[in-house]
């Protein structure tokens, strides 16, 4: 089945697989934010609030894109995992129910929450006790679960795969479908040599491979700001459908990239490190490879943001990332 916004068809799923209670009558149902992967919303009873996550075969935002079918499995199965740390399932939402025949997952409603993508905007500066919190719980998933310690492993191949096509494959291609000048006008010229040059494609393609290669970190697999909510909770990270174990820099240099994308200061990129190498190791040179081809996929290829930098910002971070992937 395919869920909706219909009040009627929510309620009758929610019936069906007896997760109402006795008296419990569905009042509303609503969109909690814009999701890319997954259908996601939020439902409101006479009694209580949950979130309904569906994912299907395709992208929520681009269903032109095929994606994993079960994902949403993936992501109950990381949340299922961190209910074992006492540092960090306070910090995830806590997981109801699953449906794996339909592809379903109900979750704890985290409330009128705001992600921290507005440091995309213009002159805007993530507050250095959020960023530590970001940093640690990160730095504390990669060291507490790894593939000799954890309950299960988690590979997400299928995920890996499709991920794998849209940061190390289409943003360095010619005929990728995608006109960067629609996007910014004048960025398609100072794509196209990018494009051409082999030993930048050589370097991504060898961290390409390392990716899709299993690893022994347990990994959220797209830790950047749009998978981090500021709830009345505090600070609770969701979204984990690409989760997967792997190699840590991978992670760290995302979320680096994320931060140098959003115009962030040099003190603030050095605390980001510092904060997580306070409780976890890692290679920097490797990170900052990773973080260079972050940078690139998100200027060129086709997962965009809603960036605040203009053509010529673009241009410097992109010859900043061609030498932290190429040297």
């Amino acid at each position: 089945m395919k869920l909706t916004t219909e009040a009627k068809q929510v309620s009758e799923y929610l019936a069906k697989i007896g997760f109402l209670q006795e008296g419990e009558e569905v009042t509303k149902v609503s969109i909690p934010g814009a999701g890319n992967m997954n259908f996601t919303i939020r439902v409101n009873t006479n009694i209580r609030s949950f979130i309904v996550k569906q994912s299907r075969d395709y992208v929520e935002k681009y269903p032109q894109v095929a994606a994993p079918a079960d994902r949403c499995q993936r992501e109950a199965e990381f949340y299922t995992l961190l209910k074992s740390s006492n540092k960090l399932r306070s910090m995830v939402p806590r997981v109801f129910h699953v449906d794996k025949e339909e592809n379903i997952m109900i979750m704890a409603d985290l409330g009128a929450g705001t992600d921290f993508t507005y440091l995309y905007k213009k002159d805007q500066e993530i507050d250095e006790k959020d960023l530590s919190k970001v940093m640690q719980f990160v730095a504390t998933l990669h060291k507490e679960y790894t593939s000799d310690t954890s309950e299960y492993v988690i590979r997400n191949h299928d995920m890996r795969k499709l991920n794998h096509k849209h940061i190390f494959v289409y943003p360095f291609i010619d005929d990728n479908g995608l006109n960067l000048d629609d996007i910014h006008e004048g960025l398609e010229a100072i794509a196209k040599p990018y494009r051409a040059d082999e030993l930048l494609k050589t370097e991504v393609e060898k961290i390409g491979k390392l990716y899709l290669a299993d690893g022994n970190t347990l990994l959220h697999g797209d830790y950047f700001p749009g998978s981090w909510l500021k709830t009345k909770h505090g600070i609770q990270i969701i979204d984990p459908e690409f989760c997967f174990f792997g190699f840590p820099e991978f992670e760290v240099g995302v979320t680096i990239a994320h931060l140098m994308l959003a115009n962030q200061s040099e003190e603030i990129l050095d605390h980001a490190l510092a904060s997580y190498m306070s409780r976890s190791s890692l290679d920097i040179e490797l990170t900052e490879k990773c973080a260079g081809i972050e940078i690139m996929r998100r200027i060129l290829g086709l997962a965009q943001l809603p960036l605040s930098l203009d053509l010529e910002q673009k241009r410097e971070l992109l010859q900043l990332a061609y030498a932290y992937i190429t040297d």
